[in-house]
């Protein structure tokens, strides 16, 4: 059975509260009666509650992430960073998956609530106003991380979305194509969707190539087979297309496999560039070219900043913008040697 601080009190012939303040404040209390007590302690191998100990410092050394979807490889870097940062500060992850679905998300900030953690990071969904209602009844600090919020004043970690994805579409143009079309998420999704797509036809514009968007752009869902179904049509109405722009690794290699299968040689007949640089990226053939995300450095800064709010302590920006890069492999062809 385990020990019981009132098992180390009786062992140690003391009261509990001073076994407490040897745990807490081991300054006040005389020497000889701390080691006794700490000798009690090694010799029933006690080891104080988590939850008691929130109770007497007020934090349970317990942060909060909301992820949409643990099964997308894009969060296993960015969890990576916040557990490290995690772990240097003394503190712990709850990870709660939210499916995309907001009755879900609501229902895991009520479970975080009731396990009385210290702060949230609220990860890649936009902040919709019932979100928001719940934030402020919890009265937490909440970090977001890629992802941002223009309506209300919350920290938050990110990448420039738009311009990642005008970068993407000008790295092509610079290698010689100009028949370029682009797989990508929704047009209302205000956090990956639209800032993507208004990149990618920016860059167009930018470079005098007028395509039309009715045949150059193709939405899907950023899962794999959805992406190849999605390659299917974009490949079924613009045949003639050189490249490819998926804003997404996972779609960028449902591409490289529809082509593949269909005899269209990557990157000779249809190059890929793709966006995240999740492992993944490096593990197809031919490699995938990308815009890589600084998603390890992206979970660590936001759990830095939600450290920081906890202690109480300024934060040197509210929104931080990282720098993409773009990793060139080789299911890009440059067409101007």
């Amino acid at each position: 059975m385990k020990a019981t601080i009132k098992d180390v009190a009786k062992l140690a012939d003391v009261s509990i509260s001073t076994v407490s303040r040897v745990m807490n404040n081991p300054e006040l209390v005389a020497r000889d009666k701390r080691d006794k007590i700490l000798e009690a302690i090694e010799r029933l191998h006690y080891t104080p509650n988590a939850l008691a100990r929130g109770l007497i410092h007020k934090r349970t050394r317990t942060l909060g992430v909301l992820i949409p979807d643990i099964s997308n490889l894009f969060y296993a870097e960015l969890i990576r960073g916040m557990e490290d940062a995690a772990h240097e500060g003394g503190n712990n992850l709850m990870i709660c998956n939210t499916v995309n679905d907001q009755s879900r998300r609501l229902s895991s900030l009520k479970v975080m609530s009731e396990k009385q953690i210290d702060g949230i990071v609220f990860t890649s969904e936009p902040v919709l106003p019932e979100c928001y209602a719940v934030f402020r009844q919890l009265n937490l600090p909440i970090v977001l991380a890629a992802t941002h919020s223009l309506e209300y004043d919350l920290p938050s970690v990110r990448i420039n979305e738009e311009q990642a994805a005008f970068d993407a579409a000008q790295y092509l143009i610079r290698k010689g194509h100009t028949r370029i079309a682009m797989i990508t998420g929704s047009m209302s999704d205000p956090i990956s969707g639209f800032p993507r797509i208004q990149g990618f036809l920016r860059s167009l514009h930018h470079y005098g190539l007028e395509l039309d968007p009715e045949r150059c752009l193709e939405y899907g869902n950023y899962r794999f087979e959805d992406s190849y179904e999605a390659m299917r049509r974009l490949h079924g109405k613009f045949p003639g297309m050189t490249a490819v722009f998926a804003s997404g690794d996972e779609r960028a290699l449902a591409c490289i496999s529809y082509c593949h299968e269909h005899g269209i040689k990557v990157p000779e007949e249809i190059s890929v560039i793709g966006f995240d640089n999740t492992r993944m990226s490096g593990m197809s053939y031919p490699r995938l070219t990308t815009i890589a995300q600084p998603l390890y450095q992206m979970g660590r800064e936001a759990i830095l900043k939600l450290d920081r709010l906890i202690n109480g302590e300024p934060l040197d920006q509210l929104r931080t913008c990282m720098d993409h890069r773009i990793v060139e492999r080789q299911s890009v062809l440059d067409l101007t040697v």
